[in-house]
């Protein structure tokens, strides 16, 4: 019952969004705002991993975005994550771990579906988003000595990031 009306809450929010009257947020017309789906709180558990990635929604021309991994044992995996708008070019920027950061241009963005590349990097070269009613795969993919290589991550949605109240 609270998941529908967190849906319902959330695909409201995407509505306001994508028809440009965003709250203070980014207009609908801009890359970033075609990002939108993005935004959320997004986990799901595999095995003995705790997977997340939490997304702010777009304001100021970025959004902000953290993603966690952590192992039954402790072990964890992070990266600090933005997505901005840069003079009409939208950029996705890594931090793995809070080391040096690594830029990946948009270079499509279509129905809940976007890709971010950097063919010059050495892996990944490719990070793919796509949204499927509250389910979030992320795809991370590049060639690696001939073949291609990847990661893959879905998450469900937890909570809306915005407060509609």
């Amino acid at each position: 019952m609270a998941t529908n009306r967190v849906l319902r809450v959330c695909g409201g929010l995407a509505l306001t969004v994508l028809c440009g009257f965003t709250l203070g947020g980014e207009s609908g017309c801009s890359e970033l705002g075609r990002l939108a789906w993005i935004a959320g709180h997004w986990a799901e558990t595999v095995g003995d991993v705790h997977m997340e990635e939490i997304w702010t929604e777009a304001r100021g021309g970025v959004m902000l975005g953290v993603h966690r991994d952590v192992r039954a044992g402790g072990a964890a995996f992070f990266e600090y994550l933005r997505i901005e708008d840069r003079g009409g070019q939208t950029v996705y920027i890594a931090s793995p771990m809070g080391r040096e950061s690594t830029e990946f241009a948009l270079a499509l963005v279509e129905d809940r579906r976007a890709i971010f590349e950097n063919l010059d990097h050495d892996f990944p070269q490719r990070i793919i988003y796509r949204r499927d009613g509250d389910r979030l795969s992320a795809r991370a993919e590049g060639i690696v000595n001939g073949d291609l290589r990847g990661e893959d991550w879905e998450w469900r949605l937890e909570r809306c990031v915005v407060d509609p109240n």
